[in-house]
């Protein structure tokens, strides 16, 4: 226990305590005072002015002392000292000087020192004692980086991605503990103003794309990403190009890190959703979204999920006349509930817990609530588990939009978005299929009533409840494997924040019969999700968390479409949206008919005879029925 207390308690080799620093500050004074004397007169006077400038002594040593200790120069560490200190060292001379000139003034004006006693004095006191006093200070925190231990061998030469305020730190440290053995040799850092320029002395060498040009011409050993918050572009180059030149490299971790400790899997780096898109984030235009919202009743289906909950969030900053809430679960619609009411107090927000499947009750909702605008984000979404619940995913994607979308024909909805899935485009899933077909219910609607009624189609939603990201992070953080379906499966991504902007803005802009889509960029390879969450959480992957692939599952493609082979489309008021460029023609007729066959064989549990219909009614669609295997989803 001894041994252990005296190493946690371990001093810097160069200490002084602060009462030889008191003892120093009483010298210092009394040098001050008699330079000051010294630089004003002549030599042939100060035997003259001796009485006086003892005199000034023993008021500034009764004053300067108290003063100082009062503002704390006394308990402080000063080999740590830095700008904070250099302030406290100048106000507390300042007040002291002013004192002990508040002192002198009066006597020597009510004669009790010779009149002729230089006033300056008292001001270059002041100027010899910020000198003195400070310079002591700081002459001990030199004294004490010099005083550090000896390096062990040959230094490590280190290139720093950053040269901001982390940066800097990481320097000054490396600097001052010799015993680390790292040699900062140069910043990489975009920003154009700190170009050429130098940081205690380290040169800030070019922006970050030079990082491959200098591992090859200097003699790098290591390089340090000080950027805590680098977005996952700059660490993905990062890791990348030292691990293709077997040069190591590491991210400087967050202050949370450092206080908690040695980064383990159990706590891992907080990893930023838009890292891993591997594209810039879409651009949020607002400018059409106000009109369709602001003032206006709107109802929203799932509201309690992830995509129906940040559609309820983004719909309140537009200050609609009332917010309906509608979902099936009523702890999700409750958890959303109270975070609205949080962040918008005055909102009309009205909680239903209803479930789209009951056409009676729907019908009941939308005419007591009158809304003018309905989002339709309420779905049984998982592939996997929709393979062996064929009956309830027609009942609940199929049927329940057919409810709603009657019900808002009927009680006058101006406008109503569903919310669809690139899985419901050449469908070879249940799940995809049936969200086909309710694309076809809405399109044929908008047609029939010339209402406002359209599509919103986008790609896999990042960080949602159910999809691969959180699903990934807990495998993880229990140490792995992450399992991955196949090394050539991809997917287009989004954030939740982008797709309900993209439903937003359909709202805005929809006239009816349209299907809109995200210009999201390609596709992402789920292996490259995989290492790159990895790597974002400060692991490495192979090394610290194997991937483990499990095979493609029934009812999975290698990849996805967002629309038809053939399908044109055409650009909107914004420069990432897109619509279909001739609305899709619907025999409205036998989809009703079709609907009732799949209601009909859904109820009574025939599995066969609705896959068969699925395939027979949706151009392009090829469902498969088999075992399914419910590793994770993507």
């Amino acid at each position: 226990m001894e041994s252990n207390m005296m190493t946690i308690s371990s001093k810097p080799k160069f200490h002084l305590r602060n009462r030889i620093v008191l003892v120093g500050d009483i010298a210092l004074i009394l040098v001050s005072i008699l330079g000051s004397f010294a630089l004003r007169l002549d030599v042939a006077q100060l035997p003259y002015y001796f009485p006086a400038a003892m005199l000034m002594c023993a008021v500034a040593l009764a004053v300067k002392i108290p003063v100082y200790y009062l503002f704390g120069l006394y308990r402080r560490l000063w080999i740590y000292a830095s700008i904070g200190e250099l302030r406290l060292i100048v106000t507390a001379v300042t007040t002291a000087s002013v004192l002990t000139a508040a002192v002198m003034l009066p006597l020597i004006y009510g004669g009790l020192i010779h009149p002729g006693m230089p006033r300056s004095a008292l001001g270059i006191d002041w100027l010899l004692s910020l000198v003195l006093i400070g310079g002591s200070r700081f002459a001990l925190r030199i004294l004490a980086e010099q005083s550090g231990a000896v390096q062990n061998g040959k230094p490590r030469r280190v290139l720093l991605i950053g040269a901001g305020n982390a940066g800097a730190l990481i320097v000054r440290e490396m600097q001052k503990s010799p015993q680390l053995n790292l040699l900062p040799m140069g910043f990489l850092d975009d920003d154009p103003g700190k170009q050429n320029q130098n940081i205690y002395g380290v040169p800030v060498l070019g922006p970050i794309n030079r990082l491959g040009s200098l591992l090859e011409t200097e003699n790098i050993n290591e390089v340090i990403l000080t950027i805590p918050s680098a977005p996952g572009r700059i660490a993905r180059l990062v890791t990348e190009v030292c691990r293709s030149m077997g040069i190591p490299s590491r991210t400087m971790p967050s202050l949370f890190e450092l206080i908690g400790g040695k980064v383990s899997v159990s706590r891992l780096r907080e990893v930023n959703i838009t890292d891993l898109l591997r594209r810039e984030p879409v651009k949020i235009d607002d400018r059409f979204v106000g009109s369709a919202l602001t003032g206006k009743k709107v109802l929203v289906t799932g509201a309690g999920g992830s995509i129906g909950g940040e559609i309820c969030r983004q719909a309140a900053r537009w200050n609609p006349a009332e917010l309906v809430m509608l979902g099936h679960g009523e702890n999700s619609i409750f958890e959303t509930l109270l975070r609205l009411r949080d962040n918008f107090p005055s909102l009309a927000i009205d909680p239903v817990i209803a479930d789209i499947r009951d056409e009676g009750r729907i019908n009941e909702i939308i005419k007591h609530h009158r809304p003018d605008v309905i989002f339709h984000a309420a779905a049984h979404k998982h592939v996997s588990l929709m393979e062996t619940n064929v009956e309830e995913a027609i009942i609940n994607n199929v049927l329940g939009t057919r409810n709603l979308v009657e019900s808002a024909d009927k009680n006058e909805v101006e406008r109503l978005v569903l919310i669809s899935t690139d899985k419901a485009v050449r469908p070879i899933n249940v799940y995809g299929a049936t969200k086909r077909m309710a694309e076809m219910i809405v399109v044929d609607a908008a047609h029939r009533t010339g209402k406002a009624f359209s599509v919103v189609r986008f790609g896999n939603v990042l960080g949602s409840r159910g999809s691969v990201l959180p699903l990934f992070k807990a495998q993880i953080e229990r140490g792995g494997p992450v399992m991955v379906t196949h090394p050539e499966m991809q997917r287009y991504f989004m954030t939740i924040p982008e797709a309900v902007h993209l439903v937003l803005q359909a709202a805005s802009m929809g006239r009816g019969g349209e299907i809109f889509l995200l210009d999201m960029g390609p596709q992402i390879r789920i292996l490259d999700l995989a290492e790159d969450l990895i790597r974002l959480s400060g692991l490495e992957p192979y090394r610290d968390i194997e991937i483990v692939f499990t095979g493609i599952r029934p009812g999975d493609k290698l990849s996805e479409d967002l629309w038809e082979a053939g399908t044109s489309f055409k650009p909107t008021n914004h420069p990432e949206i897109f619509r279909s460029q001739e609305d899709e023609q619907v025999d409205g007729a036998n989809l009703a008919e079709v609907i009732e066959q799949l209601t009909d064989y859904a109820r009574r549990g025939e599995t066969d005879q609705l896959i068969r219909l699925l395939d027979a009614s949706i151009p392009s669609a090829s469902v498969r029925s088999g075992p399914v295997d419910l590793n994770p989803v993507d």
